[in-house]
């Protein structure tokens, strides 16, 4: 009998202007995540991708299986990001954030987000290092946005359906898995355990945290 594979878990803090593939279907090598100075695994894939604009968490395994258990269970998981937007952000743009507001995605269809937890927050004072530091001048707000969906540029639409321009998006957490510290082009290892466990996988055949 043979052994059962043994996968391996990463989360990458994402820097800005790299993307969230090893190999571009368009021949690019810039921008790679097999750039990064790290010997990964083979079959290593990124999931729940971020925008190449985008920073923060990503995660990397080669258990394909987390796709399904984290992005299309039934179970919806908590997303969190930290996003910099040009000027105030006034209280009838927050209630329309946090209560529901129309985006155009896929196909040209008028979407209206569910509800979701947002809130204006002060700048976070252990951010890692601004890539947009010229910007430094510019009237801004900070939100901390949760959600349980993650459509197509879904975050950026919503401040821009409220009236502002996203600065910086980053995403911070996952479920309980968070950053915590980790630095743009940064990798952590996490065992199979402490990865599900996390992120709150549940197996929906064995109503199990899958793999435990």
């Amino acid at each position: 009998m043979e052994d059962p594979v043994q996968h391996q878990y990463f989360v990458l803090n994402k820097p800005c202007g790299m993307v969230s593939q090893f190999i571009s279907p368009d021949g690019d090598k810039v921008g790679l995540l097999g750039e990064l100075d790290f010997s990964f695994p083979k079959g290593i894939h990124a999931i729940g991708r971020l925008d190449k604009d985008s920073e923060g968490l990503l995660l990397l395994t080669t258990d394909k299986r987390i796709t399904r258990l984290l992005f299309e269970s039934k179970t919806p998981h908590k997303r969190t990001y930290l996003v910099q937007v040009r000027r105030q952000v006034t209280e009838a743009a927050l209630h329309q954030l946090q209560t529901g507001i129309e985006i155009i995605i896929e196909g040209g269809r008028v979407y209206t987000t569910p509800p979701c937890n947002v809130q204006v927050v002060s700048k976070p004072e252990a951010l890692f290092a601004d890539p947009f530091a010229y910007a430094a001048q510019i009237e801004s707000s900070w939100l901390r946005i949760t959600l349980t969906e993650g459509k197509f540029r879904q975050v950026r639409k919503m401040v821009a359906a409220a009236g502002h321009r996203c600065m910086r998006l980053i995403r911070v957490s996952i479920e309980d898995l968070h950053l915590d510290g980790l630095q743009p082009g940064a990798i952590r290892e996490y065992t199979q355990e402490q990865y599900f466990s996390l992120l709150h996988l549940v197996d929906p055949e064995t109503k199990c945290q899958a793999g435990l």
